[in-house]
Order: C-alpha cells, then structure tokens, then sequence
C-alpha cells in the first residue's frame, strides 16, 4: 500500500498557541492543495519548549487540539499524525502524540515515554508508559517522540508488533544534527521499516533547531530530506517495499532474544 506523506517543518511561536495553531493551519491547507494521505506535525507544536510556563499553558486532556486535528482531518480529508502538545492529566504534563483518521476518529495516543534531562523536561513532564502503536486503514503504525530514537529496544519493540512504518515527532537541536540524521537511518536499517521524521525549524529562546525532517525507506535510503528552514516536506512511501527487505535479511526470524 501506498501514502504520500507531508511532513510540516514549522517554525513554533515560543508559549503562543495561538499562533501556532494559526501557522498550522496555513501549512495545512497548503500541504492539502496536492492531496497527500497523511499530514504529519512536529513535536510540543502549540507551546514549543516553553516547560517552565505549561502549568499554565497546557491543553487540559488534549482537548483544545484534540478537536482542532479532528475537525482538520475531516474537513481536509487526510490522516493526521498530530505531532505533540502539551497534555495536562490527573497524573502531570505529558508530551502526548494524537492521532486521527480522515474520519475524524482518534486512533492513536502515545506520550513521551523517555523524558530528556539535558533540556529539563524530567522537571516539568510526566513519562508515558504505554507504547504507541496505532492503525490507519488497518495498517499498523507507530509513533516516537524525538528522544525515543536513542533507546533502540524501544524501537525495536514496536517494530515487532509488525509495523511496517514508524512517525517519528521532534524538536532536535542544530548540534546535533548528525545524532539525528544517523540515528533515524540506523532505526529504519535495523527495523526494515520506514522512518518518517518530522522536525521542528527555527529557534527559541535557548535552542536553534535543525530541521531536516526525513523520510527514510526500510533499506536505509533517504527518500526525502528537508533543510533547516520552515517548509513541507513531501514524500511517497509503498509499504510492499517493508515486506521486500524483511524476506530478503531475515533478521526478525534470525534473532536470539533468549540469549540477549
């Protein structure tokens, strides 16, 4: 099965959702002008890395973007993989990944399981602990929030839910960009799955962010790279060519988990 893919690289307004949803909106409807399957959007995409302010500045239970992906993925017709907000619980402030069909249904939600100390986000977010496997059109998907692509075993325990493409959400800074590009083509190798990345552009008041959302086939080869630049990033990916790679390389029928 084929998709075509739209990545949005957006430039975040720092703590203004507003803004945010109003430049997500534009992006929206101009990836909808060539009719893609799936609309992807980049990490904490209403806030940005404002973590000191989201006591105050978080969506009580997703709602406010809970409704807004619905409403698009309707109105537009196209599968939505929301990116992530932050989402105030009874249990704290998740950095929560929300899923809806062109339906409108919400299919999949997953936060953040693995928190990053380097940008303080253990102090202000409470971890995930659920795995975020979701379908569209009865295909298997998985979701992945930036820091998740250091933890190979987590990766690799969706992998073996046969997905066959994982989404991956961030906002990964400028230096290190090279962690970034390697790590997702090293995830999509191992796994013989698609790897579709999609970054945040621009800067806030502490970091610079690379960009370079990606879209990886299950052999390792970049289909589609974006700079560092606010843009779209669109790609086409044919899930034939997973189930190609994994009858070729056998790894999953190869592996010794009971010696590991």
């Amino acid at each position: 099965m084929k998709y075509k893919i739209a990545c949005l690289q957006m430039d975040i307004t720092f703590g203004n959702a507003a803004q945010n949803y109003e430049a997500a909106s534009t992006l929206i409807e101009k990836a909808s002008s060539v009719t893609p399957d799936i609309i992807v959007l980049p990490e904490l995409w209403t806030t940005g890395y404002d973590l000191k302010n989201l006591k105050d500045k978080a969506d009580e239970e997703a709602q406010e973007a809970s409704a807004f992906l619905k409403e698009t993925a309707i109105k537009q017709k196209v599968h939505i993989v929301g990116g992530s907000v932050a989402n105030k619980t009874e249990s704290g402030i998740e950095n929560t990944m929300l899923v809806f069909d062109k339906n409108g249904e919400q299919t999949g939600k997953y936060s953040k399981l693995h928190l990053f100390q380097l940008m303080d986000e253990h102090l202000y977010l409470a971890a995930g602990k659920e795995k975020g496997l979701f379908s569209l059109d009865s295909q298997k998907f998985a979701g992945l929030i930036c820091y998740d692509i250091r933890f190979p075993e987590w990766v690799r325990a969706h992998a073996l839910q046969d997905v066959e493409a994982m989404f991956v959400v961030a906002e990964w800074p400028i230096q290190r960009l090279e962690h970034w590009r390697a790590l997702l083509i090293a995830r999509a190798i191992e796994n013989q799955c698609y790897v579709i990345a999609c970054n945040r552009s621009g800067s806030d008041p502490n970091n610079t962010f690379a960009g370079h959302s990606m879209v990886i086939g299950p052999w390792g080869d970049v289909i589609a790279e974006a700079g560092e630049g606010q843009e779209i990033l669109f790609a086409e990916i044919d899930l034939d060519q997973v189930k190609d790679a994994r009858s070729k390389i056998p790894i999953f029928a190869d592996r010794r988990p009971e010696l590991y």
